[in-house]
Order: C-alpha cells, then structure tokens, then sequence
C-alpha cells in the first residue's frame, strides 16, 4: 500500500516538474519574441498610435505585405499605419534631394530678373540725363515716352505678351512730332496751330518718312534679340520650376507602396528594427517607383544644355549689357540724324499732312541749335546756294560730334555681380544636376538607409548579399524588376516630360545658333578669380572726362574682345538728292578720328569693370 502511494506521490512530482518547465520555457519564449522594441520603432518614427502594437507576437495573422511563417508584431492595422508612413517618408527624402535644385532655380530666377531690371533701369536713366542735358526743348515731353518705353520692355523681360520691336517702334512714333516741332522746325509750333490730328499724322508716317534713318531698325533688331535671349532664359527657369514641382507631388502605386512597406517596415514584425536593405535591393525598389520619373533624364539633360546655352548667349559677350548701354547712342544718332536731314524732312511732311513752315524755299537749311548742359552750339549756316536737298555740311558734323558722350561705366556701389559673374556661378552649380533624374534611386538608396555589409534585408528574410538582378532606370528596364511590378507611366509625369521636351523644341527653333555658340575663357581680361574688377575712379577713364569730345558712339565686341563696332563717319555712301535721305551714321570731323582707337579701348576695358564695388 505503501508502495502504490509512493508511486502516485512520484508520478504527481514529475507533472508538477514537466509543468513548471512548460511555463518557464513559454516565459522565456515570450520574453524573447516580445513586441516592446517594434513598439519603440512605430512610435520614434511616428508611424502611429503606439496601442496598435501587440504586446507580444501574434500566431496567423491575417497580414497582406508582411506575410511570412512565424510569429508576428504587424496587424492589418500596423501595415496601413506603415503605407502611410513609407508614402510620407519617401516623398519627403524626395523634396530634400530636390530642394537644392528648387532653389538654384528660383534663386537664380530672381537674381536674373534683378539684375535684367537693374540693367533696364540704368539704361533708361542714362536715356533721360541724354535728353535733359542735351535736347532740353523736347526732355519735358519725352520723358512719359522713355518711361513707357522701358516699362514695355520689362515686361517683355519678364515673359509678358508684349512685342519689344514694336515698342522700339512705337517710341519713335511717338518721339517723332515732338522732333519734328522743337529740334527741327523749332519754329512751328508756335506757327500754326498744332493738335492731336497733326501728332497722329506725324505719328503715323514716321516709319514712311524715316526721319530717323536706320537707326530705330538697328536698335529694335538688337534688343530684341539680346533681350529674347534673357526673356527665354527667365521662361526656362520657370518651366524648370514647373518640372520639380511636378516630380516632389507624385502619387504612388500601390505596388510601389508595398514595395517600399516591404523594404522599410517588414522586418520590424519579425522584430528586427535594426537591420537595413541590402543596397541592389533598395535600387531595385526605388528605381521601380521611380520609373515614370527617370524618363524625364533625357529632355531634362537637353534642357539643362538649353540653359546653358542662353545663359552663355546672353551673358558671354555682355551681349545684353551692351544691348542696353546702346540705347542712349542709338536715340542720340537718331535725333542727330534727324537734324541733319530737316529740310528734306519738313519737305516730305508737308505734302503729306499740309503742315508749313511758311519759310522761302529758296533759304538755306535751318541749322540745328542744340543746348547742351553748358554751352549752346550754333553752326554756321552753309553758304546761301545751298539747296535743301543739296548734302549736308561736312563741318556740321564735327561741330555736332560732341553730342556722342562716353557712358558713365562706373559701377554702382550697391550692385557687387555682373551678369557674366552671376551666370558663371549659375552654370557651376547646375553642372551638378544635369543628371539628376537618372541619379534619384541612387541617392535614395545612399547613406544611413542601406547597408552593404554581410548582412542585410532583402524583403523576405536576412541574407549576406542580395542575390536578385539589379535592373537599370526607366519604364523598359522594369519589366524585369523581382520587387516591384511597373504597370505603366505615370500620367502627370509623362504630361510633364511631353512639356519639358515641346519647351526644348521651340528653344532650339527660336535660337537655332545657340549650339554654335564659343564656351567662355576661364577668366575675362580684368577680372579676378571672384569675378571682381580692379578699381578705377574718373582719372582712370571709367568715366567720361567732361572735356566734351566724343568718344564713341556703340561698340560691339566680338568674341576675341576686338572693337568690331560701327565708327561713325566712315564709308558712308553718297546720297541721291532725288531719294529721301540713306545715311546711316552721322560722323564726326576728321581731327578728332586719331582719338577712336583709344576710346574704343577704354570702353571695353571699362565695361569688364562695370558694376563692382570699389
């Protein structure tokens, strides 16, 4: 009897030991596979509410991305959390590698404009100091003109509809009866009696009479196309900004979505918060996503030698400087031009608007008296045989070459860049994004995100090396990608490609030279590796000396910085009397020609040192 009890006593010892083995290994296998560390990681990562982690792993959970055998922290709950989450998150690594680019773009977009502006506002005032000081009797009225003028060209800088050749064009109508009244027959206003009809007809057969010669028509020519380069590079920086704003808004595809959930947050219901992607894995991914968006690589490349080519166009020759800075001398030969030819001018109004000055016809022509700001020139009229159609006096000439002032050079001291050290810096720093588009995955997959040691995440289980095929960019290249299935492009983005490549397309057929355009030389003569110029005071030529004498009147510089600009006074031809005057450019007197070669020099050497602090 005792016997049987000792057995019962020992049987119920050893299922109470069997028991207390069960539980300390189902403790101890708790303990392990416990969910705390996923808790931590959904909670410093903000992914969600911390009470959607389960305590401890959960056993056929009903899971759609993160399936595997085994144990799990993730519910159908944590993998909507993390859809959310991978979305937020790779959308904002996206803005953090474009937002560099964003801002080169809009910061230089700015900085153009400012400096276009910059560049119109000095124009037009040296324009206007023209008109005050030397055609004082018609400044007062032609000022409102200038003003209209240069307000129209802004907004032709700034991409606005607006026509800059008929701006020019519509300047000079308007500037053509307040010359014809007070420069030319300076008499006549107070003659007749003039109205608006008279000024519209004046107005409306200044392009038939061509009292200004050829001047108006070089002038249009010239701006236009320099200030057509810099509205186009302004428009391409726009349309660029256009394209980063598309790219940092695109929407996701579901099986981009759960790729990403699958790279970034599927270890973490295994509880492994800890392990990275294997980098070929991580490229396949990103490069899956990002398919529809690696497609822009090739227009955006074409687009960025667009940019570098206007950019060299406008800038590389201080094309659209001296554009500008030749407003004053055009305006000035123009009314120059016009005085010189009055008599025949007054003869072809009057058959067309009956306008008369009632002076014989058998005067000589009325000499120009021009005020200046000091003194006041009255040529000699030519001897009393000289007919009105006869050629003008050759000492008219010289007595009026003085009228050509020398721009006023010296820098601002508020304005530190030029347009050529601002587009040399510009173009440095988009070298670095010509590439950007094809070079997205990888920056993505760069860093902290991935790791390329013996041990990775390669979406289903930890592995030494990513065993899977590493495609290459692109929507072609996808249909071999083993992580993510790429359906199609994306819509928004293939509108924007199709945009991107119709801006390119019309850039090169608005500006079919820019591709045969010069690179620059590394540093122009004068400037210092910052782009900075030596300094110059009045003595040193920057500006005009004040003795009065012409120096020049325009100046182009070709690309080897040789004077090929036109010298007024030379070759010009002989005029029919018969036939409304030809002349192109009022010259000046043979006694002061030894002086151009030298006042064409100091003229190049001062524009390389405009606009720099002293």
């Amino acid at each position: 009897m005792s016997r049987g009890l000792c057995q019962r006593v020992n049987s119920c010892r050893s299922a109470w030991i069997l028991s207390a083995f069960v539980f300390a290994v189902n403790v101890i296998d708790v303990d392990a596979y416990s969910c705390h560390e996923v808790r931590t990681a959904f909670q410093l990562r903000q992914v969600g509410p911390p009470q959607r982690v389960p305590e401890t792993p959960g056993r056929d959970v009903d899971l759609m991305v993160c399936k595997h055998q085994g144990p799990s922290c993730c519910t159908r709950k944590m993998e909507e959390s993390y859809q959310l989450a991978v979305k937020r998150e790779t959308l904002h690594n996206i803005q953090s590698y474009s937002y560099e680019l964003e801002h080169l773009i809009s910061g230089h977009a700015d900085a153009f404009q400012d400096m276009f502006q910059y560049l119109l506002s000095f124009s037009q005032g040296h324009l206007s100091s023209l008109l005050e000081g030397t055609y004082s009797s018609l400044s007062r009225q032609a000022l409102p003109h200038v003003n209209q003028l240069f307000s129209s060209l802004s907004l032709y800088i700034r991409g606005a509809n607006v026509s800059a050749e008929a701006s020019i064009h519509q300047f000079y109508n308007s500037l053509f009866p307040l010359v014809y009244t007070r420069l030319i027959n300076p008499g006549l206003e107070g003659g007749v009696m003039m109205g608006s009809e008279t000024d519209d007809c004046l107005r409306m057969i200044r392009q038939d009479v061509n009292p200004f010669g050829p001047h108006p028509g070089i002038m249009a020519k010239e701006l236009a196309g320099a200030l057509g380069v810099g509205r186009r590079l302004g428009l391409a920086l726009e349309e660029g900004l256009e394209v980063m704003n598309a790219t940092e808004h695109v929407s996701m595809s579901k099986e981009c979505v759960k790729g990403l959930v699958k790279m970034v947050y599927c270890s973490h219901c295994r509880g492994l918060t800890l392990i990275k992607p294997c980098v070929g894995y991580c490229l396949n991914v990103m490069r899956g996503c990002l398919a529809s968006m690696s497609e822009l690589d090739q227009p955006w490349r074409r687009y960025t030698t667009l940019l570098e080519q206007l950019t060299h166009a406008m800038a590389g020759h201080h094309s659209l400087e001296l554009a500008l800075l030749g407003v004053r001398g055009y305006v000035n030969e123009a009314l120059l031009y016009a005085q010189l030819h009055g008599p025949l001018i007054t003869a072809t109004v009057d058959k067309v608007c009956g306008l008369s000055t009632e002076e014989p016809t058998n005067m000589p022509p009325t000499s120009p008296e021009v005020t200046t700001s000091t003194s006041t020139v009255t040529p000699s009229p030519p001897p009393p045989s000289a007919a009105p159609s006869q050629r003008l006096p050759e000492q008219w000439h010289g007595q009026l070459a003085h009228l050509r002032s020398s721009f006023p050079l010296k820098p601002s001291k508020n304005n530190k860049h030029s347009l050529k050290t601002l587009s040399r810096e510009f173009l440095m720093y988009l070298q670095r994004y010509k590439s950007f588009f094809a070079a997205l995955p990888e920056m993505l997959c760069e860093g902290e995100n991935v790791v390329d040691d013996s041990t990775c995440w390669s979406g289903d289980e930890v592995v030494e090396s990513y065993a899977g095929r590493v495609v290459g960019n692109g929507l072609h290249a996808q249909r071999q990608n083993p992580e993510v299935k790429v359906r199609g492009p994306n819509p928004t983005l293939a509108e924007v490609k199709e945009r991107l490549e119709l801006f390119n397309e019309e850039t090169q057929d608005m500006f079919p030279q820019l591709g045969q355009m010069e690179a620059w030389d590394e540093l122009g003569s004068g400037e210092t590796e910052e782009g900075s110029t030596t300094d110059c005071d009045d003595e040193d030529g920057c500006q005009a000396s004040g003795d009065g004498q012409d120096q020049t009147s325009h100046t182009e510089t070709s690309s080897e910085g040789k004077s090929i600009g036109r010298q007024p006074g030379r070759d010009r031809p002989h005029e029919d009397p018969s036939k409304p005057p030809s002349v192109k450019v009022i010259g000046g007197s043979q006694s002061d020609s030894w002086a151009r070669p030298w006042s064409l020099a100091l003229l190049l050497a001062a524009l390389c040192l405009q606009w720099t602090l002293y």
